[in-house]
């Protein structure tokens, strides 16, 4: 074979081996796009179902902190005796079981709205614990009304928390 001949061959070779690699790129490019395309769709799917179920562990941590917020909790349990650490203790104890109930939904919530939420009821049972200790609250009646004093002048933990779950449920939908 002269070099001719073997410029001849490259000549027509080219345009094949041109055609070939754009070919190999769009089908690269439409396999890509479609398993792009598939992932989405699985995931629109699973968002379907997902959404309710997030959107229900919501309503269950606002409820919750809607019952371990101060006023409610107050007018919910009422001392049985007069006696301070026996109601600090019940209060405390209603906290931590209605906590305790609704521990499943932090795998729906961020890691971050379940830190508030877990800081909102840490500093609801902080209040109560720090207002027990004050020396002119001797009995449970003096605690609540303490407690419900202390309310007037301050926002509630548990209504800051509320705040953040309904700012994420906005960026959730």
């Amino acid at each position: 074979m002269t070099d001719i001949n073997l410029i001849q061959l490259l000549f027509y070779l080219l345009p094949a081996v041109i055609v070939g690699l754009i070919s190999f790129y769009f089908f690269k490019m439409h396999i890509s796009n479609e398993e792009k395309r598939r992932l989405y769709l699985l995931r629109q799917e699973n968002q379907k179902i997902a959404l309710p179920i997030k959107l229900q562990a919501f309503e269950r941590m606002a409820l919750f902190l809607e019952r371990i917020s101060m006023g409610k909790l107050l007018l919910r349990i009422k001392p049985k005796s007069n006696d301070l650490l026996a109601y600090e203790d019940m209060l405390v104890q209603t906290i931590d079981q209605e906590f305790d109930h609704n521990l499943a939904q932090q795998i729906y919530l961020s890691p971050e709205c379940w830190n508030v939420i877990k800081t909102s009821k840490n500093a609801t049972i902080g209040i109560i614990r720090k207002t027990a200790k004050k020396e002119d609250v001797t009995n449970a009646d003096e605690l609540r009304q303490d407690i419900l004093n202390a309310l007037m002048n301050q926002t509630p933990p548990t209504e800051a928390a509320l705040d953040y779950i309904k700012k994420e449920l906005r960026n959730t939908i």
